[in-house]
């Protein structure tokens, strides 16, 4: 199993965020993440990600525990994931291919990594043909800053592909996206888990698109576990259970 989360856990300044998480994600499969504003979905990827350090829990990649790992061993089994986020981090001023190619600067030589022009000529091969497999290969030199949304995001998931990760964190990938756009991005998250056996994580505000596109989807309500199914056993009354906080607020 690519990617296993026991008992994770996780507080803010004494308030509970995360209580006891448990999830896996194996390879081939698209997982979403659905839940009212703060129950805990973002900070979820945060910690697997290792951006927000847990409180409790283990985080394992294929079955070796992140925490018994240091130095060098812990900075490659990290490298193993890469994460997606919904402000879009890329370079405007440079083109799609050269932001891919900032994908593989784990394996670069320092020396080779200090501009785009000194990047590896299989490096380049390596990060069109990722372009190719998102769909974008004819906008390789272009400049990012002149892409729309999707293509952006689609740039985003091209670079993930170039850091040659088995695991794939998306944290809202959709919402600043059109609805179009966020169909196009959706489906190519679940092609790439189907075809090419990533383990794939989406935190998704659209319960619809969940529904569409993952395989399972794991509800979180008051940063504990409310339910973990098939996408197709997830049923109304579920999606009531779990968005009644935001309905809450807003009455």
């Amino acid at each position: 199993m690519p990617l296993s989360v026991q008992g994770l856990g996780k507080s803010f300044n004494g308030r509970t965020v995360l209580q006891g998480v448990d999830f896996s994600v194996a390879p081939g499969e698209l997982v979403a993440f659905l839940g009212a504003n703060g129950s805990g979905k973002s900070t979820t990827l945060r910690c697997v990600m290792g951006i927000t350090a847990p409180d409790a829990g283990s985080i394992s990649i294929d079955g070796t525990a992140l925490d018994r790992l240091q130095g060098r061993e812990l900075l490659q089994a990290r490298q193993r994931m890469a994460m997606i986020f919904q402000k879009i981090h890329l370079i405007p001023r440079r083109t799609a291919l050269d932001n891919v190619c900032a994908g593989a600067l784990a394996r670069i030589p320092t020396v080779r990594s200090l501009t785009p022009l000194l990047f590896p000529a299989e490096v380049q091969r390596e990060a069109l043909d990722c372009l190719d497999r998102v769909g974008m290969a004819d906008r390789a030199f272009e400049r990012v800053g002149r892409l729309s949304g999707g293509q952006q995001q689609r740039v985003a998931v091209a670079r993930a592909l170039c850091q040659r990760a088995d695991v794939v964190l998306a944290d809202e990938p959709v919402s600043a996206l059109d609805p179009h756009a966020a169909e196009q991005v959706m489906a190519l998250l679940r092609e790439l888990a189907h075809s090419e056996g990533l383990a794939v994580a989406a935190v998704l505000h659209q319960p619809d698109l969940a529904l569409r596109y993952a395989d399972r989807s794991i509800g979180l309500l008051h940063g504990s576990m409310n339910f973990d199914l098939p996408s197709t056993e997830v049923t109304a009354e579920h999606l009531n259970t779990l968005y009644a906080p935001d309905r809450n607020i807003a009455a």
